[in-house]
């Protein structure tokens, strides 16, 4: 069975109502990057970063996976597929998707602040203050923000390396180090791109475009790939 890799980015999510930090404001939600998503805002100021990813639970409780997760989820039909994405909700998961690979962190998991391989699942929306692991330290999101090590990575470049075709979905292949995935795939090997504002990519041959959002470009390349498996 051929394997299909999908690195997938804010795009995808914003179709369903979550909404890419990347504003043009440079603002996420009202807020600036380095008060909510770094290291030191989460030493300066824990219950505001708490409280911002708990509003971002809430709001990702409240929304839908797209025809875009859908479609990655129907290739699974004739392809070995693995979901590689930027994103830190679930909507992959609800649409059905069997394997995906969370390189930012995930929203709906929380880890200790003393032991970061003591990770829990959160049930609900709140993370608390006075939340604390079973050696006592607090709970922080499992989030990897802005000047931390993304600890994946080794294993996405592994899962890349063996694809036998690449698709990039809603992602302006901007944030290092997830862009440089683009070019873990062996020579040959075919990628897709799939967003309505086109990335700048260095000169690769096999690269097809598609100038459309996830919900239109994935649901028709989806097509295309199972029909040319039969």
């Amino acid at each position: 069975m051929k394997k299909i890799v999908v690195l997938s980015g804010a795009g995808i999510s914003a179709e369903s109502g979550i909404p890419t930090f990347r504003a043009s404001d440079g603002l996420w939600e009202n807020h600036r990057i380095e008060d909510v998503a770094t290291p030191e805002a989460w030493e300066r100021n824990p219950a505001l970063v708490q409280d911002f990813y708990n509003q971002r639970r809430k709001q990702a409780l409240r929304v839908q996976p797209n025809a875009g997760h859908l479609a990655l989820v129907k290739l699974e039909e004739k392809y070995d597929v693995t979901v590689i994405t930027q994103n830190v909700d679930n909507l992959h998961e609800k649409a059905g998707s069997s394997k995906v690979v969370h390189l930012h962190g995930e929203l709906f998991k929380s880890r200790s602040t003393k032991d970061p391989n003591l990770i829990y699942d959160i049930e609900g929306w709140e993370l608390k203050l006075g939340d604390r692991c079973e050696k006592g330290a607090q709970l922080r999101p499992h989030i990897v923000w802005f000047g931390e090590a993304v600890p994946m990575m080794d294993v996405a470049l592994d899962i890349t390396y063996e694809a036998d075709l690449l698709i990039v979905v809603g992602t302006s292949l901007n944030v290092y180090p997830a862009a440089g995935l683009v070019y873990a795939v062996r020579d040959g090997v075919p990628i897709y791109v799939v967003d309505p504002n086109i990335p700048t990519m260095q000169k690769r041959p096999n690269v097809t475009f598609i100038a459309e959002p996830a919900t239109i470009g994935l649901t028709q390349l989806a097509e295309e790939l199972l029909k040319k498996a039969e």
